[in-house]
């Protein structure tokens, strides 16, 4: 398939990709590292990131690893203001880190519930204020991975509608207070991705992939590559008055599809 990007587009750009040692982060983080961005990618677990730092060395992309907790908001800081001073600020941020699991509200426990807003909401603050003395401004491009529960109510998703739908919210207010300053601020919402963990947990059998799949209009999963190349356009000179949206990459989902058959 022809790249649709030019070789080379973010050559002498950095970016700092949260929750970046797997799933659609790291395709994220290979996706601007093969259009040429120094990439660091940020997760708790020292084993993934170093298999992430590797896995995108060997296709010939600059990259780093941190580890840390999204919740902690110094591990974010420490990690960011390193990657920041080893070349002299950061162009674009992915913040991606997110929990889930399956789990009616009224069997939920409150510190379950705490738990995923903490990681996705209150991580998704983290990163992007503390890289935010650190971005090359004017023209920084932060991007926050969120989802489509943010505006679709699901059941056993209490705890993730509202953290995502929380992120939707602090896209938009951020894109407010720091625009005047030359930096934008966007999400994304997959859908349905095949190959990642969310999946994984939320269409465990046969039965439930299809069932999901017939209630999306393209009337399949969607590629980790896909969200990738959303990401890049918004990092791209294409996507410079594009700030403040939230943006799907659900194949229809949203747009809705009540009887599960298109046509």
């Amino acid at each position: 398939m022809r790249d649709v990007f030019s070789p080379g587009l973010f050559e002498n750009k950095r970016a700092f990709v949260s929750g970046g040692s797997s799933g659609i982060n790291l395709e994220i983080a290979r996706r601007l590292g093969s259009l040429g961005a120094e990439v660091a990618v940020f997760s708790r677990s020292q084993d993934k990131i170093d298999a992430a730092v590797q896995s995108l060395r060997a296709d010939g992309i600059d990259a780093s690893g941190y580890t840390g907790d999204v919740r902690q908001y110094d591990q974010v800081a420490e990690a960011v203001s390193a990657f920041a001073a080893k070349g002299g600020g950061i162009d674009f941020v992915v913040s991606g880190a997110a929990g889930n699991f399956v789990a009616p509200a009224a069997g939920m426990s409150a510190n379950a519930f705490r738990t995923v807003v903490d990681i996705d909401l209150n991580g998704t603050y983290n990163v992007l204020r503390a890289a935010f003395e650190h971005l090359r401004r004017p023209g920084a491009s932060l991007i926050n991975i969120s989802a489509v529960q943010s505006q679709q109510a699901m059941p056993f998703q209490a705890h993730v509608c509202s953290a995502k739908a929380g992120i939707d919210m602090l896209t938009r207010a951020l894109a407010v207070e720091w625009g005047p300053m030359g930096v934008r601020v966007n999400a994304i919402l997959p859908g349905p991705i095949a190959e990642t963990e969310g999946m994984r947990r939320l269409s465990s059998t046969p039965e439930m992939a299809e069932r999901i799949t017939r209630s999306i209009p393209l009337q399949r999963y969607g590629e980790k590559r896909e969200v990738a190349d959303m990401a890049a356009f918004l990092c791209s000179e294409a996507a410079t008055y594009v700030t403040g949206a939230i943006l799907t990459c659900d194949g229809g989902q949203l747009a809705g599809n009540p009887q599960g058959v298109v046509g």
